[in-house]
């Protein structure tokens, strides 16, 4: 694959220009060009503009339609490729069955003291051979492409021991050299206590600080490191440990922060400058402005608060108060299953009181803001990757109006068709 195309005539070019998160009143301004052109060239954007300045350049330097692909986008919106920035796609087994007693009643962490939850996830990855974690994660990434997806942040987690979870990281370094999405793989080895250290939080922290963490980062397996800090999960204190010494090796950092109690998660990821705090269903105020001071982008998982039925992040509050929101899916096989981007807009859109041009933003350059790859990825930008969606309809806010159902028609990435519905 050349890597070379020519997208024109779109009705909208939505190129999210930037090469930093965008913040509170920026993520309205999504930098629109109506009968707008982007020409890629090695899988990098080179030209970017109305139709016929773009087509001008490109006869200029000799080059002639006959030559590269083109893509006619008359009547329909050209968006850059989506960046789901917080998902646990890799794991053995499923538990549909979890799911039933969340519908009777049980609480998430009813479920987690009786063995389920992710200790059942646990279990099942243990068990589950590389290929078979390989072939389940290569249908979750397919299906994360039809809907627009053109990077991903994995994240381990499903191991809480050492082979497992070294077994699911080679698995996401492996599929990123076999797959068109782009997969950013972080360590998440303190997702639980498992069995072997009930009772022992302390322990299992020193041991996947000094025992796991150096070989991620010796043998380069993950960009990230991030941590389950909650209430019967992991304190603060212990949160810091973890992440002080992932920041000490290289790592950078993220955090799942105030889920479930406001417990100081988002006060903790600005104090240790991480690029993200995700989920920050309890963040307290003072939370979320140290967020917006240290610029740590706020990954909000509505897919998540809607399939455990608890209330929404406060994405309004966190916007007009100065932070930069992303936007995920959370994929996983316990509390949100599910590869929907046009799941994760409706929510945000009708729900979370983000408007449209917000959610576009969230998963766009604040997507890849919140992997630190904005200045590479995120949107139609000359120099960046070109990664970009085209849409059936004639503008952006068709995402959200067609409710629940997938607008994206094509899919380029670093600037070939890797997905056409109409193929």
């Amino acid at each position: 694959m050349n890597g070379n195309i020519l997208i024109k005539n779109a009705s909208e070019l939505v190129t999210c220009s930037g090469v930093t998160a965008k913040q509170g009143k920026e993520m309205a301004d999504l930098c629109i060009i109506t009968d707008g052109a982007v020409l890629i060239r090695d899988g990098i954007i080179i030209s970017v503009g109305k139709t016929h300045e773009v087509l001008e350049l490109f006869h200029e330097t000799g080059a002639d339609e006959a030559d590269i692909p083109v893509i006619n986008a008359r009547g329909k919106a050209v968006l850059p490729g989506f960046v789901d920035s917080h998902t646990h796609f890799v794991f053995g087994g499923y538990r549909a069955e979890e799911f039933s007693w969340r519908l009777r009643g049980d609480t998430y962490m009813d479920i987690m003291k009786r063995g389920g939850g992710i200790l059942s996830t646990v279990a099942a990855t243990r068990k589950a051979s590389q290929a078979e974690l390989k072939e389940a994660g290569i249908r979750s990434l397919d299906s994360m492409l039809s809907f627009g997806v053109t990077t991903v942040e994995g994240k381990s987690g499903y191991g809480l021991d050492h082979d497992t979870e070294i077994k699911q990281l080679e698995v996401m370094k492996e599929l990123d050299k076999l797959h068109p999405v782009d997969i950013v793989s972080t360590f998440l080895g303190a997702h639980a206590v498992p069995g072997e250290y009930k009772g022992r939080p302390d322990e299992f922290i020193g041991n996947m600080t000094e025992t796991v963490l150096p070989e991620v980062v010796q043998r380069n397996l993950a960009e990230f490191c991030d941590i389950f800090c909650e209430k019967n999960v992991f304190s603060t204190e212990q949160s810091r440990k973890l992440l002080g010494e992932a920041k000490r090796l290289g790592l950078k950092l993220k955090i799942h922060a105030d889920e479930i109690v406001p417990l100081g998660g988002a006060e903790l990821a600005a104090e240790l400058g991480a690029v993200s705090a995700d989920h920050l269903l309890q963040a307290s105020d003072k939370g979320i402005r140290d967020m917006a001071r240290a610029g740590v982008v706020a990954a909000l998982l509505p897919g998540t608060a809607f399939s455990l039925k608890e209330p929404y992040a406060r994405a309004r509050y966190m916007i007009d108060n100065g932070c930069a929101v992303a936007l995920a899916t959370d994929m996983n096989p316990g509390s949100c299953f599910t590869e929907s981007v046009p799941l994760i807009f409706a929510l945000a859109t009708l729900y979370m009181g983000i408007t449209t041009e917000e959610a576009v933003t969230a998963l766009t350059i604040n997507g890849a803001a919140a992997l630190d790859r904005a200045d590479s990825i995120g949107s139609i930008d000359l120099g960046k990757k070109g990664d970009v969606i085209i849409l059936e309809f004639p503008s952006y806010k068709y995402i959200p109006y067609h409710i629940g159902v997938s607008t994206v028609e094509k899919v380029i990435k670093e600037g070939n068709l890797v997905f056409d519905r109409k193929l």
